[in-house]
């Protein structure tokens, strides 16, 4: 079938996509290739796929509604799996325009355009973020999450909304997935690896927030690309156990359902980062910071749903997957 992959030079949708060449999928990539990190690594991702036979690309701009109308009038998308956003928990305090551009705007014009062309599935990234003031651990789907605590993590709650409310209306099937905190080879330049990691080989210190006292629920991007795929065949229905007297978030009357993907085990800051001093071959200089605006303590995802719905659940320790990202760090860089 032919899916449509949004965000498809970015980390994760890289490689959903290359996961779905893998078993004989047409893929068209999405991108705009924006310049919120080092786009080179953007266009090497990119690269990667450009070479496969069945996939095809786009660069445009999820936020620009007449060429996203034109987009999904000429294709004929089975599924879409929406992976492009203004990510960054800290970036949102400093630009929280980027985000309601790309994360709303776009997000509509995503919505809008699989409910006129008939899209059979849309699967879209939500994040763990959208947990915020929550401290009820493991985080559950079935947990209220109305106290955001960053501008990035409303934008992904609006997300989970703006799709119910198109699942209700037009019967459109959705699927949104809360990804907890992604990591491996082709990772983001902003994320806590990549920057621990070119510090630790540079001799330069590292910023720890919070004491290193932070948990997380760190997940490998295999894990992630496997589950979004899973997910995405499994096409989102009504639940039989929906009770408007007592509502379920995770479930609905309409074709909607929501999943975490993480690890399923919280891992200690200080741990994170022994275990990528272990892989370097070298100690951390560490710059011990308090918490940071936005930042939320702990994070540890209830991954019964997702099991029970697909029989999938992540499973790589973080010490091979950390072990894997200074590899590929060391050849990308040649550090």
């Amino acid at each position: 079938m032919t899916v449509l992959v949004t965000g498809a030079a970015g980390f994760i949708g890289a490689a959903v996509a290359h996961r779905l060449l893998d078993r004989g999928d047409e893929v068209v990539g999405l991108d705009n290739i924006s310049d919120y990190y080092d786009p080179k690594l953007k266009l090497a991702r990119l690269a990667r796929l450009e070479g496969r036979k069945g996939f095809s690309f786009l660069r445009q701009d999820i936020a620009a509604t007449e060429e996203m109308r034109r987009l999904f009038a000429k294709g004929r998308f089975a599924t879409v799996i929406h992976l492009a956003a203004q990510a960054g928990v800290r970036y949102s305090i400093e630009n929280p325009d980027s985000y309601a551009q790309s994360n709303l705007v776009g997000f509509l014009n995503i919505l809008e355009g699989c409910r006129h062309s008939g899209v059979k599935h849309l699967v879209y990234a939500s994040s763990s973020s959208v947990y915020g003031a929550n401290e009820k651990l493991p985080f559950s789907v079935s947990d209220n999450v109305d106290h955001p605590v960053s501008f990035y993590a409303a934008t992904k709650k609006a997300n989970e909304l703006m799709a119910h409310s198109y699942a209700h209306l037009y019967r459109l099937p959705v699927t949104g997935l809360r990804f907890f905190t992604v990591y491996g080879p082709w990772g983001r330049p902003d994320m806590a690896l990549f920057m621990f990691t070119r510090n630790i080989l540079a001799g330069e210190p590292i910023n720890v927030f919070n004491h290193g006292h932070h948990r997380r629920d760190f997940t490998y991007i295999d894990d992630i690309a496997e589950g979004v795929v899973r997910a995405s065949d499994r096409i989102a229905t009504p639940s039989g156990k929906w009770n408007p007297e007592a509502p379920d978030p995770a479930i609905s009357s309409a074709p909607y359902r929501l999943y975490n993907i993480g690890n399923n085990q919280p891992v200690r800051l200080l741990d994170f980062i022994a275990a990528i001093e272990k892989a370097v071959g070298k100690k951390a200089k560490m710059n011990m910071l308090p918490m940071q605006k936005g930042d939320v303590e702990a994070t540890y995802a209830d991954i019964d749903a997702l099991r029970d719905a697909v029989g999938f659940s992540p499973s790589t320790p973080i010490e091979d997957g950390i072990a894997r990202f200074v590899e590929w760090y060391r050849e990308y860089y040649g550090a």
